[in-house]
């Protein structure tokens, strides 16, 4: 069906949305991969400066009233730097040792293939599907998707469905599927501080405040690396701890491979030392702040004594339930007001709630049985994923429960250079997106 030649020639078409690169191109390639696998598929504009939406659908003729799987993905992709660091052409998509190399290789277009590639597979071998299958796909995830809502209600005389299938889900180096029922909210901040109106010799810093300096203040005020806390006053208020039955099916699961982890990554210790089930819970469960990028006077090699004109830092902040941006966001202002910081400047990028299907939902069984027939084995079930997406703007626009799962290796790079996706793995999630039509086709999942 050739999967790699249509994954090839999507990685090879750029699509960053943090800059707007090639956003409509890429949808354009899209869409004919799509239709040309017998999906009903069209692109939805508001206007020239918004990446379109792809929304596609396929309706069964033995089953036109039966179950519907709704697939969320996304076609963006995040930025490459620093190229240096890559092996080859971040677009190369090119193949080796079994590995298709390639920004979106994984994230997110290497997994959106298995998916369009089982419901050609079944519409070729069948001629009809089992189940009513949607497909919603976005160019704007990488960037908090800041038009989903807009789209979503455009659309929402279409986007009924029994189950959301979410972007993404990992395999790990045992081979066990890992399944995400969740995933942690975002704040996403940028924090200015400004000085002299051009940079100045740095001689000069016996008289003239330097920018740098106020943002380090700023950082210190609001994280305690020791106790790894947010300080911002009432940052927790709304954070609910897991009730017993989470905790006891959390420790029910295998346990996060730490030493693999860590080794993998040079890293001695986890923070605050947390080791074996505690491990998990601050990875489902623990609001976070990150500095995701900082910025001031001179960066490049060599020497140059500057005074910086500015300091910029970006920062990620991951909420659990209950967690609201907007609120957070005007925690962190008066955070900042209170402890002086009058002439910081903060910048609000984007943000979007947590979102998690109950454990014990109908659906979360019909989604491990399909995953342990294709990979064999016992797999593993996360409350949530550590990482962001607009899971809960697309449940409750839907009404339907969501399940992150697929088929990326756990150090497949992603949001990194090198980035790759495993060929024997695509194959097989491809097997296990058409397991996982199957069986949702013989359910009855009631909706949320």
């Amino acid at each position: 069906m050739n999967s790699l030649v249509d994954l090839q020639a999507l990685i090879r078409q750029p699509s960053i949305s943090a800059n707007n690169q090639g956003l409509a191109e890429c949808a354009n390639i899209l869409i004919k991969i799509m239709r040309k696998a017998g999906i009903h598929s069209s692109l939805l504009y508001l206007d020239k400066k918004v990446p379109p939406l792809i929304y596609g659908e396929v309706k069964s003729k033995k089953k036109p009233t039966g179950a519907t799987i709704m697939f969320y993905n996304h076609y963006d992709v995040q930025p490459v730097e620093p190229v240096s660091r890559w092996n080859q052409n971040p677009f190369s998509g090119n193949i080796k040792d079994g590995k298709i190399f390639g920004r979106g290789a994984s994230d997110d277009k290497g997994e959106l293939i298995t998916r369009i590639k089982a419901v050609e597979y079944i519409l070729k071998e069948k001629g009809d599907l089992p189940c009513n299958i949607k497909f919603f796909i976005e160019g704007e995830e990488e960037i908090g998707s800041p038009h989903i809502k807009t789209y979503l209600q455009e659309l929402k005389h279409n986007l009924g469905c029994d189950v959301i299938i979410w972007e993404f889900g990992y395999v790990d180096s045992k081979f066990r599927p890992i399944i995400n029922l969740g995933m942690k909210g975002m704040l996403y901040v940028e924090v200015t501080a400004f000085g002299p109106l051009i940079e100045l010799h740095s001689s000069l810093a016996a008289l003239v405040k330097n920018p740098a300096w106020n943002i380090i203040k700023v950082l210190n005020s609001i994280w305690d690396d020791h106790y790894a806390k947010i300080l911002v006053k009432d940052w927790y208020n709304e954070v609910r701890s897991l009730t017993k039955e989470e905790v006891s099916f959390m420790a029910s699961q295998p346990l996060f491979d730490e030493v693999e982890f860590k080794e993998k990554y040079k890293i001695k210790q986890f923070l605050r030392g947390v080791r074996g089930n505690e491990v998990k819970h601050v990875l489902t469960d623990m609001p976070t702040c990150n500095i995701s990028g900082i910025v001031a006077g001179y960066n490049q090699e060599g020497a140059k004594t500057v005074i910086p004109s500015f300091a910029r830092v970006k920062i990620d902040f991951r909420l659990v339930p209950n967690m609201n941006p907007k609120l957070q966001f005007v925690r962190l202002k008066q955070h900042l007001l209170t402890k002086g910081f009058q002439d910081i400047q903060v910048k609000y990028i984007h943000g979007v709630a947590a979102s998690r299907t109950p454990f014990f939902h109908p659906i979360v069984k019909v989604i491990k049985d399909a995953a342990e027939r294709v990979f064999g084995g016992r797999s593993i079930i996360n409350l949530s994923s550590a990482g962001s997406g607009p899971m809960s703007i697309m449940t409750e626009a839907v009404r339907a429960p969501c399940v992150a799962t697929g088929c990326t290796s756990l150090f497949a790079n992603i949001h990194s250079f090198n980035e790759f996706a495993k060929i024997d793995l695509l194959s097989k999630g491809t097997k296990y997106m058409i397991e996982i039509i199957e069986a949702v086709s013989k359910y009855s999942i009631p909706r949320f």
